[in-house]
């Protein structure tokens, strides 16, 4: 889960960067790109995250139950 975490927060902030700068060079206006970096990385962040999550857990059926059971033993 930390992995998870940290994977968003890095992917959170090279998505508000891209989201900037791009909106500046449309528009060239710092606060429309700033107001667009903010909101749709945020919301997009969110998305991503759940989306590692899900991706995650298909790999585990995928796998089979031995694989669910080593996973779980690693966690304890």
């Amino acid at each position: 889960m930390r992995r998870d975490f940290a994977k968003t927060i890095s992917f959170a902030v090279l998505h508000f960067a891209v989201g900037f700068g791009v909106t500046y060079a449309l528009t060239g206006s710092a606060v429309i790109a700033t107001g667009v970096a903010l909101i749709e990385p945020a919301v997009n962040t969110v998305v991503f995250f759940f989306h590692e999550r899900a991706w995650r857990r298909m790999d585990r059926r995928d796998a089979g139950p031995a694989a669910a059971l080593a996973t779980a033993a690693r966690a304890a």
